[in-house]
């Protein structure tokens, strides 16, 4: 059948049919598919599913969006080596847009598409040492430990970590961290406490690459976190030991401070189980640890001027923000607050949500946790 034959009897079915022949053509044209490739446990794959996905349909409707869920990044290694392959011998990747933890790691490796304001111009939003640290990488949201507190006795909080320190010994069993090997708002404020003593080259390096030679280093930190064992709850060297029992101390009020996740934070206030005089702050000079998860665009995507592009700007939209925020997964937005519903973030008030300081890399936190364990505890 000839294209004019196709069109007349394409028209001659739509009329039959009781639709408009342009509103047959718009129906017939191509919808762009984005490949979403996602790393992570079932949160995030709801996240996407449940709620980005149909909500960025809605507001896009030129564009579908295909997620393939990896549980766990069981084949994280599988997807980089895939990806290696794709642009040493520049075809398409297969797939548009990446969530996972090795996106930074794709970056370094130089197999993400960079892109600039001038086509993802919501980046001009993102924190730019946040986006920088993405090597490539897109910040889409994030979490951070912060410091909770108890606004009947605590009217106004510690600012910085020196004041902290002071607040702590002025306040005996008033404040309390759990032990970082069982959850990251107690590593956080461990290694908030050592990172004081250290240049900032070294902690530099201890975030980028494993360093054990400057482990040493740490022996002041670490004597200064065995010194307030007096002063924490209990005052016998003896801690939470995890960050779900950080946040019952908090909410039945054996303590009046201590650091918490921003997210089982919000969760907890939306479930009704963290009273109302329990607030949040940000600690400064440094703050308490965090960091953003990352979005990526494989350097030889097809879609990675289209569709992703689309579809990453659109997650860093106030709307898709305040999705995320809002949400069962309580995430910590990466443009400002001002720009969010205040109901929505009405847990981070105050908070300096684009300031995110990384954690040690991995094999450097698991040796501070096993110091930590071996030379803090106990009086």
């Amino acid at each position: 059948m000839t294209t004019k034959k196709a069109v007349a009897v394409s028209a001659a079915i739509a009329l039959a049919l009781g639709v408009s022949t342009s509103a047959s053509h718009a129906a017939m044209a191509k919808v762009q598919t984005v490949q979403v490739y996602i790393s992570a446990d079932t949160n995030i794959q709801d996240l996407w599913v449940k709620t980005l996905v149909p909500a960025f349909k809605a507001a896009n409707p030129g564009y579908d969006v295909n997620v393939t869920f990896d549980l766990h990044g069981d084949h994280d290694a599988q997807e980089t080596a895939k990806l290696t392959a794709a642009a040493t011998l520049g075809k398409d990747a297969g797939v548009d847009l990446i969530d996972g933890g090795f996106v930074t790691t794709l970056g370094a490796a130089g197999l993400l598409f960079k892109p600039t304001v001038g086509i993802v111009p919501n980046l001009i939003d993102v924190n730019k040492t946040v986006l920088k640290a993405g090597k490539g990488g897109i910040p889409y949201r994030g979490s951070s430990v912060l410091l909770a507190y108890n606004t009947k006795n605590v009217p106004t909080p510690p600012k910085t970590l020196d004041e902290l320190l002071t607040w702590i010994k002025k306040n005996p069993g008033k404040f309390t961290y759990n032990a970082p090997s069982g959850g990251g708002s107690g590593y956080a404020f461990v290694q908030t406490v050592v990172d004081k003593y250290l240049s900032d080259a070294d902690r530099k390096t201890l975030v980028s690459s494993a360093a054990p030679e400057l482990e040493t280093k740490w022996a002041t930190g670490l004597e200064t976190l065995r010194q307030l064992n007096k002063y924490t709850y209990g005052q016998n060297g003896t801690y939470p030991a995890n960050n779900a029992e950080t946040l019952k101390d908090l909410a039945t009020g054996l303590v009046d401070m201590g650091t918490v996740w921003s997210d089982q934070f919000a969760s907890a206030v939306k479930a009704g189980t963290m009273p109302s005089n329990i607030k949040v702050a940000q600690i400064l000079n440094p703050t308490l640890t965090g960091g953003a998860s990352y979005l990526g665009i494989p350097a030889t995507s097809a879609n990675r001027n289209k569709g992703a592009r689309v579809l990453a700007n659109w997650v860093l939209s106030p709307a898709a923000q305040n999705l995320i925020v809002s949400g069962t997964l309580n995430g910590f937005p990466v443009i400002p607050l001002a720009k969010l519903d205040p109901t929505a973030t009405a847990a981070f008030t105050g908070v300096d949500i684009q300031n995110l300081r990384a954690g040690y890399l991995s094999a450097n936190a698991n040796d501070l946790k096993s110091k930590w364990a071996s030379t803090v505890p106990g009086k």
